[in-house]
Parts: C-alpha cells; structure tokens; sequence
C-alpha cells in the first residue's frame, strides 16, 4: 500500500498537536460506504488500489480471497467483480500491494503482488491485464523454518529500483521482514534477490500488515498488540536498521491492523491503521519539521467489520469520490468504499487525544 498526497489540506490538519478531549468513537455516528463489492468466495482479507492515471474512473480495486484453494479478486470502482481479471487457486492468498513503473525488457510496467502463503511464495502480476511475470512465484525466507508470508508492500525507490518487503505468520524478535530488489530476468519476467532482514517483533501475534510511503522512503508495519513500528525504507539508507518511531500503543480493541499512509500538501503525513475489533480507523499524524513524531488525531467509526486490510487512493477523483477513494475489508466476504474527503474530515471534528 503506496501513500498518495492530499492537495486540499484540511484547515483542522494546521493545528496537529493541539491537545483537546477526544469524542469516543462510539458516540459518532458511523460512515457509510459509497459502494460495497460483490462477495468473494470464502474470507476476504487485504485490498489494494491501482490507479488508471490515463482515466482514473477505470481504476481497479484488488481484493485477496484467504483460502487453501484461494484467489486474487479485481472490482470496479462500483465494486463490481471483473471476473476476466481475477486469479483463482491461489493456496491462501494473504496481502496485496501494487506499484507503478517495474522497467521491464526496458519499458515501465505496474504490478499487484499477493502473498501465496500456502506456498511460502510471492506472485507478482501485471497490471492492468493481471498477466502472471514472476515464473510461477517467488520463493521468499528461504531456508528459513519460519517461512510463511502474510504482509507485503511494495517500494519504488527515487532511483527507479523496486523493491519488495514481507512479513510472515511467525518469525524472530529481530529481522521479522525480508526486503527483496525487484529485477528483469532478461525475458522480461520478475526476479528477487534479497538484500535485508530487519524490523523488530513484541512476541505477542504477529505482524501483517505493512505499508510504504514512497514520497518519504518510509516503512510502517503493525506489530499488532504492541503498536505501529516505522523504518527506513531504503534498504541503503543509513539509519537502515534503526527504528525510526513507536506510535499507536494505546486505544485500541484488540489488534493493529491494515495501514494507509498519504500526506498534505505542506508535507505533514497521515497514517491510517485500522482497528479491527473497534470498528473504526485511527488516524496519526506527525509535521515535516518532526517527522518521526505522531500524535493521535481521530477515531473514525465505520460500517466495516472485523477490518483486516485498508488502502487509500487520493489521485482517484470522480463524482463518488471528488477526494479519493479509501477501501477497507469487511469480514462479510466484501470490500467497503469510502469517500476520502469524508473520512480525513472527521479529524476536524475529533481532535488530538495526545498519545
């Protein structure tokens, strides 16, 4: 999950760490979903966006089915089922994320890739066709006896490279995360070479979900009874190893979950992280000026339930969605579609409960 830019900046967004008594989520009123999508088969789990740049009202929405014989849903942005495009007997799909411009026989190409965690493997699709390029999936912690993906992202660093960064069902304290450099075999098909171990676990759960912002070379993973870790996302960066900040400890039902990042215009960046047995998705934000510093911003109910994964897309603008489009996972088989605008909006009318 990539972070897109918020252009209209929210006048409640200028005052970020002014501390004010919280609303409970439960006393607000829920969102409602624009639209919700057709059910998928057994256990609908992760979604992730991919923006049709030539004419975003074609975007796609891609969807995992979590199942031994599972699959990789594509929607509309009325949350219609593409059945042409959607991969099926996949052996328990668990997260998908997507990027843009993976140079490929020398031209740009934008891919979906979904854990196959039955297969301890990594698929990776072109898009928008959902053409299968990785010679049948990518093997990942090889050698390892804890080796069963779960979370994925994928980076695009300023240089061009792309990389691939998962997480698994079980794995130590340290070097919880693999990150992978994406390259061209030479026949225009997907190879991974690894080049990292890194990222600390509490011990309690897991870690699924993790999300990358590209704009700031940023990493983010829930350590799901623990909090929301960030790092580096530039496996050469020097501070690569170090954990950049803690946030998300407190306020939540249950487990940390999906993760959503974009940012205002003035460089300030918002982080989304859903929690699943609240009903509800808590917002975190942190300035330019102190970027590894995020306070607390607004819980904001929804009708997605028992909400796994999140996505967000604000270059997605249509009638139904003027500014940008968020998606969530509902454990009803479906996925809900939110309008943007109305979710960030909430920030203004619940404020800062410091953290």
């Amino acid at each position: 999950m990539n972070t897109t830019i918020v252009r209209s900046v929210l006048p409640a967004l200028l005052c970020l760490f002014m501390l004010a008594p919280a609303v409970p989520a439960a006393a607000e009123t829920p969102l409602e979903p624009v639209a919700v999508t057709g059910k998928v088969q057994y256990d609908s789990d992760d979604s992730a966006i991919w923006v049709n740049h030539a004419d975003p009202s074609k975007s796609l929405v891609l969807g995992t089915d979590k199942y031994e014989d599972g699959a990789l849903y594509v929607f509309d942005l009325a949350g219609r089922i593409i059945e042409g495009k959607c991969v099926h007997g996949l052996a328990r799909p668990n997260n998908v994320d997507v990027e843009y411009g993976l140079l490929l026989q020398g031209r740009p190409v934008d891919i979906a890739a979904v854990t196959e965690r039955g297969r301890s493997m990594v698929r990776i699709y072109r898009l928008p066709d959902m053409a299968p390029i990785d010679n049948g999936g990518i093997r990942v912690f090889e050698g390892e006896a804890l080796d069963q993906p779960m979370g994925i992202a994928l980076y695009r660093r300023s240089d061009g490279n792309v990389f691939l960064i998962v997480s698994r069902k079980e794995g130590p304290k340290q070097g919880y995360l693999w990150q992978y450099l994406l390259r061209d075999d030479g026949a225009g098909k997907v190879t991974a070479t690894k080049v990292r171990a890194f990222g600390a676990w509490s011990g309690v759960k897991e870690i699924e979900a993790v999300a990358v912002d590209d704009g700031n070379d940023a990493v983010y993973y829930s350590d799901e009874r623990f909090g929301v870790r960030k790092y580096a996302a530039d496996p050469d960066a020097v501070d690569a190893g170090k954990e950049l900040a803690v946030f998300g400890q407190s306020g939540f039902a249950a487990d940390r979950e999906g993760i959503a990042v974009t940012r205002t215009s003035d460089g300030s960046t918002l982080v989304l992280v859903s929690d699943q047995s609240g009903g509800a998705l808590r917002i975190y934000g942190s300035t330019k000026a102190d970027e590894n510093r995020y306070r607390f911003l607004a819980s904001v109910p929804y009708r997605a339930t028992e909400t796994d994964g999140i996505d967000l897309s604000k270059e997605i603008r249509t009638p139904e969605f003027p500014e940008g489009v968020l998606v969530a996972m509902s454990d009803d088989r479906t996925f809900q579609y939110y309008s943007l605008g109305e979710v960030l909006k909430r920030i203004g009318e619940e404020r800062n409960e410091g953290e």
